[in-house]
């Protein structure tokens, strides 16, 4: 099956992409690479083609502390919006394991370049109400 973005996902990149039309996407990403591939990533292909995660370059082209700040409502809107799965930014990674509040993240990737967002599969790709990106949550 030929891989594909998950509606939520392509959502919430167009809603960044319009709210940040200047922003860099020099760590932008969907689709796990080789070395995404030996390991369990939302990067990866589900059978049915569908992808559930993107990577959002840090540099907004605004300013500096932008990103932690768009993470940080992503994070909030997880806790009520129930396609986020979980977030992960500059070390730190929330999800509902823990009510969605910040906690260390130890994987090999610290995410100091870009901001990942996993997606649960299978998700519309309806509006995200978050203030950043033009909400009023």
């Amino acid at each position: 099956m030929k891989p594909y973005l998950s509606k939520a996902a392509v959502q919430m990149r167009e809603q960044i992409d319009d709210s940040f039309a200047d922003r860099s996407r020099k760590s932008d990403g969907w689709i796990g690479d080789a070395r995404h591939a030996k390991q369990k990533s939302d990067h990866n292909p589900l059978p049915s083609g569908e992808v559930c995660a993107i990577d959002i370059t840090a540099d907004l082209g605004q300013a500096e502390g932008i990103s932690a700040y768009l993470a940080d409502q992503i994070r909030l809107a997880g806790k009520t919006d129930k396609r986020i799965k979980y977030v992960i930014h500059n070390h730190y990674i929330a999800s509902k394991l823990l009510n969605w509040r910040w906690r260390k993240y130890k994987g090999i990737n610290p995410h100091t370049k870009h901001i990942h967002i996993s997606f649960y599969p299978n998700q519309s790709g309806e509006f995200f109400n978050i203030p950043l990106l033009g909400g009023n949550a």
